[in-house]
């Protein structure tokens, strides 16, 4: 699986409790966090590095999580928070990890003081760093749909693209909203230690798509549906294996706890890396086209047994990333135009991650980024499941132009095209503001 089929480990992060490093000044603050990351994660990359060669599996990204900041900033005298993004990206940079979460909120009920202050720093400190990333909570079954908040950040990440304009408003691409938010992702950008868990604690996200692939294109193209999905529950069993076995042991060497394996499926680029190929070879011409739904469906169940009957510690997102700008057969099908945004949003119904990495024109109304925000916030409530947008409107750039992010993030992204949007107005709705309130079943147990 290794060596022909590209398994790997997707990610190991180390979820950091910071709350501790609360201080009155946000320079304070921020090297007081930097100290403690630098501290406990020093080791984390080589350690990676070195159950990678011991087990012959590659570990892709290291990762950092922490203390949403909203949480620990509030005694601070500013209001920028700034600094403390910047003294998030020093110290990544300082241990050579790949990305750092937790300049985050949740604010699905309402605003703190210090979650103010952090909303209206998100563009600032995610357009001039470069490993920083934020997950905002804007909604939860039991809470509802914030959509004051909701309609902040359609404005937010239009200032954030802008700021970013250079760089085709990657900002963007490292913010996450969240609904029904777990405290134990591991996937970026929505990453942050969350209450509850320990002091600090490894968390793996499993991949594995090539190797779901190959295990596909082995059975007869006639097969039964069922055979489709005990195949694929098979083979998550083993690749959950690999992932829980690779996060013990980083755990042991780092001296802190296990916590989760995360079974969501993560496509990159690769050709073979591709979710998209693995719905077309369960029998759409294309993805995006009738039954795609169904098809991803029945490819996250079947993922999501296999990994349970393998690991107690089942925990994160646990679905299929289903990006518009890092798998090569998604893109594909954009660019056909057999993928729309709306059969996106679709698809998100059953795939526990979300609208992905979506770019989209750069003249995009600030309040249709929010209305598209607050329909996947929707399907996230409703239906009691974990989700989450990102979104970018690119500057300057039209539906159908192509933008280029490979060069930033080897590896993560690609060239991609731009979707198109409704040219009707949602502005009125989303500018009502006040809250969805929580739909009747989350009162019943």
């Amino acid at each position: 699986m290794v060596q022909m089929e590209s398994l790997d480990i997707r990610t190991v992060t180390l979820s950091l409790e910071t709350g501790d490093c609360a201080a009155s000044s946000v320079k304070a603050t921020g090297d007081r966090i930097a100290k403690k990351v630098f501290k406990v994660a020093k080791h984390l990359v080589k350690i990676a590095k070195a159950i990678e060669s011991e087990f012959g599996v590659p570990v892709v990204n290291k990762r950092v999580a922490l203390t949403p900041v909203a949480q620990m900033a509030g005694g601070c005298r500013e209001k920028e928070y700034t600094p403390i993004a910047k003294a998030m990206d020093r110290v990544a940079k300082d241990i050579g990890i790949d990305l750092i979460g937790g300049f985050s909120a949740m604010v699905e009920k309402g605003f703190t003081k210090a979650a103010e202050n952090l909303f209206a720093s998100l563009p600032r400190a995610l357009s001039s760093t470069d490993f920083v990333c934020a997950g905002v909570g804007v909604a939860s079954t039991k809470a509802g749909i914030n959509m004051d908040a909701v309609q902040q950040l359609g404005h937010l990440i239009k200032k954030a693209a802008e700021l970013s304009k250079s760089r085709d408003g990657i900002a963007c691409g490292k913010l996450a909203v969240l609904c029904n938010a777990p405290n134990d992702i591991p996937f970026m950008a929505g990453a942050f230690h969350g209450s509850g868990e320990p002091e600090a604690v490894v968390n793996i996200g499993v991949s594995g798509p090539s190797v779901v692939r190959s295990v596909l294109e082995q059975l007869p193209k006639d097969a039964p549906l069922q055979d489709v999905a005990e195949a694929v529950k098979k083979i998550s069993f083993k690749i959950t294996r690999v992932g829980e076995v690779v996060g013990r042991e980083v755990a042991r060497r780092l001296g802190v706890s296990f916590g989760i394996v995360d079974l969501s499926l993560a496509p990159t680029p690769h050709p073979g890396d591709s979710i998209a190929k693995i719905l077309e070879l369960m029998g759409l011409e294309r993805v995006g086209t009738h039954g795609t739904t169904v098809a991803l469906m029945m490819l996250v169940d079947a993922v999501k047994k296999g990994g349970a009957m393998a690991t107690s510690s089942v925990g994160g997102f646990s679905g299929t990333f289903i990006p518009a700008s890092e798998d090569h057969g998604m893109i594909e099908a954009v660019r056909l135009g057999a993928l729309t945004l709306d059969k996106l949003e679709c698809m998100t119904a059953v795939c526990s991650v979300g609208l992905d990495m979506v770019p989209v024109p750069g003249n995009t109304p600030p309040e249709t980024i929010s209305a598209i925000i607050a329909d996947e916030m929707a399907i996230g409530v409703i239906n009691n499941k974990s989700t989450g947008v990102r979104i970018i409107p690119v500057p300057g750039k039209r539906a159908g132009q192509w933008i280029e992010y490979g060069s930033l993030y080897p590896g993560l992204l690609a060239r991609s095209p731009i979707m198109a949007v409704h040219p009707f107005s949602s502005a009125i709705l989303i500018r009502r503001g006040g809250r969805v309130p929580a739909p009747l079943r989350s009162l019943t147990n």
